[in-house]
């Protein structure tokens, strides 16, 4: 599929989206069970991945059968999460030379996550990616998590245009769904944790953003 249409402003989601975090996260959250007490597969995370950190932590705490303290476990994930990403996070295939193609044509560029503030630094600062979105938003930033398009409605607002000149990047349906109820256009990217989320919103499914189809006067 060809993308014939000119956008202004490209928005990214981070996990899964940007780089390829999503295992981690779910390993991390295994091993946060393990500590308290609890056994509950990387692989549990895949039901509830795109979800809220509320949502997803209630529910490893019932595949685990753990009631542990919130601020304790969530301490506990952070130190784990913040090693795994040390060690083994990288960018999604040709993302940051797409990334680098649009900013040297002028566009604006945006992240949009669900995460918080600490994840996003930490992700943007081992990518080498620290200043380079003209606006980030983070867990912090909003009262509604995706699908609701409040995330997305504040990015765009930021950046002073409407939905239809922007092209959203995601990698689940709440925020495909979260993304198109802003009016924008958005493109999938497929990977291992999300084979079961429905991407029928999309204008196109990817893997690897070589696969993305822009037009030549998109991006020039």
């Amino acid at each position: 599929m060809n993308i014939e249409k000119k956008y202004k402003a490209y928005l990214f989601d981070m996990d899964g989206t940007l780089v390829n975090s999503e295992r981690f996260k779910g390993l991390a959250l295994s091993e946060t069970c393990k500590f308290f007490g609890g056994l509950a597969g990387v692989d549990v995370y895949k039901a509830v991945m795109g979800e809220s950190w509320e949502k997803v932590r209630n529910h490893f705490f019932e595949e685990a059968n753990i009631n542990p303290d919130i601020e304790n476990f969530d301490l506990e994930f952070k130190r784990i999460y913040q090693e795994l990403l040390t060690k083994k996070l990288k960018p999604n295939s040709n993302v940051v030379e797409l990334l680098n193609e649009l900013k040297k044509q002028g566009k604006k560029l945006g992240l949009v996550s669900s995460a918080f503030s600490w994840m996003v630094e930490q992700v943007l600062k081992q990518v080498k990616l620290i200043g380079f979105f003209d606006v980030v938003i983070s867990k912090e930033q909003v009262t509604k998590h995706k699908p609701d398009p409040q995330a997305y409605m504040i990015a765009i607002d930021k950046l002073g245009l409407p939905g239809p000149d922007v092209l959203v990047f995601e990698d689940s349906f709440a925020g495909l769904t979260a993304a198109h109820k802003a009016n924008c256009d958005v493109v999938a990217f497929r990977h291992g944790f999300n084979l079961n989320h429905d991407f029928s919103l999309a204008i196109q499914v990817i893997s690897d953003y070589n696969e993305l189809k822009l037009s030549s006067h998109q991006v020039s």
